[in-house]
């Protein structure tokens, strides 16, 4: 009795220990962090036309990748990329920025969003521009 008892607990134990391997085996692989030592910088960009984030409907969006290398649905990653560097990470010093087109002085607010992260923090940015001209010639992060 006391070999039979031992025996089935002996077997028991190996196919559990089977069965564990099994669905270790089964279970999807996590992908692994390619950034490196990189603090994260993924942002989600978008411009409306209006003044207020409540009342104005997106009409186009891009996604910008900075880190580890310039990304996304952006036209210009690389040199947006760039500019943000530049001013570390600062929108309104890049939105303040002169613009390099001549631009009427018309009135037809438009209004952009930056949400994501930024080298690591939480970033939920909103600027008005006088119209999109305007909006297009003051950097090529906003220029979409």
């Amino acid at each position: 009795m006391r070999y039979t008892t031992g025996a089935v607990a002996l077997g028991a134990a190996l196919v559990l220990g089977t069965l564990a391997t099994t669905a270790q085996a089964a279970a999807p692989a996590q992908p692994s962090r390619t950034g490196g030592l990189y603090a994260p910088t993924e942002l989600v960009l978008t411009v409306g036309q209006g003044e207020s984030r409540a009342t104005t409907t997106v009409q186009r969006a891009v996604t910008l990748s900075c880190m580890p290398a310039a990304a996304g649905s952006h036209p210009a990653p690389k040199t947006a990329c760039a500019q943000l560097r530049a001013v570390a990470g600062d929108f309104n010093a890049v939105a303040d920025a002169p613009s390099q087109r001549l631009c009427t002085k018309e009135w037809a607010p438009v209004l952009v969003t930056v949400d994501g992260v930024w080298q690591g923090k939480r970033v939920s940015y909103t600027h008005t521009f006088a119209n999109s001209c305007m909006m297009t010639g003051s950097s090529a992060v906003f220029d979409f």
